[in-house]
């Protein structure tokens, strides 16, 4: 958790109202939602990971016996917990407040988020998130959407040339039941290849040996310490090791399967030659739609230089680590950095548990804390900054009087007493965003008042 000096939460803040006015100029509606969530919520198996990093509250009122007899269940001493991301709270807040919201709700969401992480660069305990999400609409559109009001949103920070990768769950889940991986295999197989990036083809294939080994390993030992087993078990198990050998055979030819370097813009024949023969139709033309939609929403705006191209990439192998997405998954790149800065996908079975039916529901986050810092830095010349360094003996209804007078003409205005080092006075003020000054002695009036730029 950090503190921001006065030039940085300016600075976030300068960021934050273009994330707020270029999301709201897309339809988008902003909400608020309270910091703390019931820990059951929060707690409920949609969280992934997240949830195990969700910082708790203490229930009020506990004394030493409640403590002592909850050692074999802890959780039973809480009762609330701080949101770990914004898209549980939003779930809740829509089964609360339907009957008020359109049959169609698009929602932004700008607010911090807790997590106990381990303090390392980049991690952070408290962060800000920047979430637009549209409930009750199925379509392709809303993936659309959310895809083009980012990508404006990046434009509009100064980061052109950003691109979203794009795939689907159900595409992930069909191509693993292809390649032989069982339907309690595929968790911990996704997690394997959500390392793809990091580790290659050769470090995926060889953890998923790894891995079937060790279970089958496993399986071996407990049925040799089974002396009701028999033979037929332990035919059982080379019959799943197998399994598991073949799929992972499967997957490996996939990945080293040739490829042309022909290049192919989004659309149905790059998705169809990124997948095994045959992927299913109907997911395909989701993913296609997003794409014309996007296409045609960019190229309304889109520069000579632009026209014409789809920034989005289709990739077989984008898994993302959240627990709830159903359908489409997004990830938001940029060429200055490596890593993604932002993401969402469709979650359409989230709010039901909260509601009793269930509704179509997208969401899409910009990394806040990643982009503030690729943003180059940038004054305000509509709204001069001065600073009034007065001398000691300036009586103070005339340096009230000239700030007032300043601040109805629109400027930002400080008052700073003369020092000895006056140059690092000016600097200091000019790290804190102010970009002009003027020196004020006895008797100075506004008319008289000398303003000069800070360099």
């Amino acid at each position: 958790m950090r503190d921001f000096l006065p030039a940085e939460k300016s600075r976030r803040e300068r960021v934050l109202a273009v994330i707020r006015e270029r999301y709201r100029a897309h339809g988008f509606d902003e909400i608020e939602t309270p910091v703390m969530e019931e820990y059951s919520r929060l707690h409920a198996g949609i969280g992934g990971d997240n949830e195990k990093l969700a910082y708790n509250v203490l229930k009020r009122g506990l004394d030493a016996d409640a403590i002592r007899g909850a050692a074999d269940d802890p959780a039973s001493l809480t009762d609330l917990g701080l949101r770990y991301d914004l898209t549980v709270p939003l779930a809740r807040f829509y089964a609360t407040n339907r009957g008020q919201l359109p049959s169609v709700f698009r929602s932004i969401q700008i607010a911090p988020v807790w997590r106990a992480e381990r303090p390392q660069k980049g991690r952070y305990r408290q962060f800000v998130q920047c979430d637009i999400d549209i409930i009750g609409d199925a379509s392709s559109r809303a993936e659309a959407e959310l895809a083009v009001a980012t990508l404006d949103t990046l434009d509009a920070l100064g980061l052109e040339g950003g691109s979203i990768r794009i795939n689907d769950r159900r595409v992930l889940d069909w191509m693993l039941d292809s390649f032989g991986f069982g339907a309690d295999e595929r968790p911990g197989v996704l997690i394997t290849i959500d390392k793809l990036d990091k580790i290659g083809p050769e470090g995926i294939v060889a953890e998923l040996r790894e891995r079937a080994l060790r279970q089958a390993q496993g399986s071996d030992s407990a049925q040799g310490s089974d002396s009701a087993a028999g033979s037929d078990s332990a035919a059982g198990s080379d019959s799943a090791e197998g399994s598991d050998s073949a799929a992972i055979d499967a997957l490996e030819a996939f990945l080293r399967r040739p490829v042309t370097l022909d290049y192919h813009p989004y659309g149905e024949r790059q998705i169809r030659k990124a997948l095994p023969a045959d992927a299913p139709d109907d997911i395909v033309a989701h993913l296609v739609g997003i794409g014309e939609a996007v296409a045609a929403a960019r190229a309304a705006v889109a520069t000579e230089s632009g026209a014409g191209d789809i920034p989005l990439v289709f990739d077989p192998f984008l898994v993302r680590g959240m627990g709830y997405y159903t359908g489409t998954i997004l990830e938001l790149a940029h060429p200055s950095v490596d890593y993604s800065l932002g993401g969402g996908g469709r979650y359409d079975g989230m709010i039901g548990r909260f509601l009793g039916q269930d509704v179509p529901a997208v969401g899409f986050s910009i990394g806040f804390e990643r982009i503030v810092d690729l943003v180059a830095e940038q004054t305000d010349a509509a709204a001069p900054a001065v600073v009034l360094v007065h001398d000691r003996d300036v009586p103070e209804a005339e340096l009230l009087a000239l700030k007032a007078a300043l601040v109805r003409q629109g400027s930002r205005v400080r008052l700073e007493q003369r020092t000895k080092n006056l140059k690092a006075l000016l600097e200091r003020a000019a790290s804190d965003g102010y970009t002009a000054f003027a020196t004020v002695a006895a008797g100075t009036t506004a008319a008289a008042l000398e303003v000069k730029p800070l360099t």
